[in-house]
């Protein structure tokens, strides 16, 4: 800290010392400006749903009768001309809301620039009240540059076509303060998507790390399965050539079934976590859940025979799938006694069903799928599988996934 002179107990700072927060203040502007204007468009959005239809069909008509009961109108047909455009335009506010909010907001200050050449009144329609709905579009669905290209154009919009007046000013200023409060909403709500989306992006990363990690310990055994067969087989290559064989007939099995496990892995990264030393749960670790879940309500394990030579990664899903679903039961579902868990399967697939006989309407499933349910879903689908969730026929919540006996369908 630069000092300019000491008298007494007074400091008196320098010139660039007091400056300081004013400099931290800009150059933290230039960052939210600079974040702002990198902003991508929101991906993927609707392009038109059953309320824009509604908005133009009403609103369209509505104008026509405007035009035609109202004595305050000049030049009629250009009135509604200028009226009636923008409402079409809101079908495509969505998928081109810059484009949208520059062409309705110059048209609305058309039907004012209308005074200056030679018309006595405004040639604005009451339903073009309906520009309020583009600020919300704008920064719900746009990029940051065209929010910020789009707010220019609906403040330029707004200057008053007459001479300046207290009163034109001032109505001006309540006009852009009242677009502004749209495109708050559409940030917030923006903003709550786009936080939502990340947070279950995290759930299915979880999973995916999860996964990757039982399959890579069950690789790990196969190779090492191998490298012992391999061993043997060198040593008793001289002396036992048929022994070699047999190893090497052994090697290739083990090489086959772990090179069809590590087609099933997937691409995710493993967060520094140490690895498990426990055995990997599979589909006989399921009698274990009914055991370890003591009280109410009660769970009842039934186990399809014939599922003992599920691949681990199959087998440990399964597992995971229903330990999860109980676990949602005892958590979520109001006034359950029980809770059945059924495994059963073929010769190509693997099914778990697991009900309760609480009410459905307490579930936390109800409604939006939880982070629990997309977590599920996901390990399914990355092995082949489906897993669907929701009500049951009386009453209760039921669970239901199907896996691939060989843990992919090709």
């Amino acid at each position: 800290m630069s000092v300019g002179r000491c008298d007494g107990n007074e400091t008196i700072l320098s010139a660039d010392t007091q400056s300081a927060p004013v400099l931290y203040a800009g150059v933290m502007v230039r960052a939210a400006v600079r974040q702002l204007l990198a902003e991508p468009r929101v991906p993927n959005p609707p392009r038109r749903v059953w309320r824009d239809w509604a908005i133009v069909g009403v609103l369209v008509p509505t104008a026509v009768l405007e035009v035609v009961l109202r004595d305050d109108l000049s030049w009629k047909f250009v009135a509604l001309i200028l009226g009636a455009s923008p409402i079409i335009a809101m079908l495509w506010r969505r998928t081109h809301p810059l484009a949208v909010v520059t062409f309705a907001f110059a048209l609305h200050a058309g039907s004012e620039a209308v005074v200056l050449f030679g018309a006595q009144h405004s040639a604005m329609l009451n339903t073009t009240a309906v520009l309020v709905l583009l600020p919300y579009s704008l920064f719900r669905w746009g990029s940051g540059r065209e929010c910020a290209i789009g707010l220019l154009v609906m403040l330029v919009a707004h200057i008053p076509q007459r001479p300046i007046t207290p009163s034109s000013f001032g109505e001006a200023a309540l006009a852009v303060a009242f677009l502004l409060f749209p495109a708050s909403i559409g940030t917030a709500v923006r903003y709550r998507t786009t936080s939502k989306v990340r947070e279950v992006d995290q759930i299915k990363l979880r999973e995916r790390e999860q996964l990757a990690r039982e399959l890579h310990d069950t690789v790990a055994h196969h190779v090492s399965a191998i490298i012992i067969q391999a061993q043997a087989g060198r040593t008793v290559a001289v002396s036992h050539p048929q022994a070699a064989v047999t190893a090497l007939e052994v090697i290739e099995a083990e090489a086959s079934r772990t090179l069809a496990e590590m087609r099933l892995m997937v691409k995710a990264l493993r967060q520094g976590d140490d690895a498990e030393l426990a055995p990997q749960r599979g589909v006989a670790d399921i009698q274990w859940l009914a055991r370890s879940t003591p009280g109410s309500p009660h769970v009842d394990v039934f186990v399809a025979e014939g599922l003992d030579g599920l691949r681990p990664s199959v087998g440990a899903a399964i597992y995971r799938l229903a330990q999860e679903s109980i676990t949602n039961a005892i958590r979520h579902a109001r006034h359950a006694t029980r809770i059945l868990v059924s495994v059963d399967g073929d010769d190509e697939w693997v099914s778990l069903i697991v009900r309760d006989d609480g009410d459905p309407s307490g579930f936390a499933g109800s409604g939006a799928p939880g982070y629990g349910l997309v977590g599920m879903a996901e390990r399914a689908k990355l092995l082949g599988g489906t897993l669907e969730a929701g009500p049951g026929a009386d009453r209760g919540w039921t669970i239901t996934a199907v896996l691939p006996r060989s843990g992919a369908v090709s």
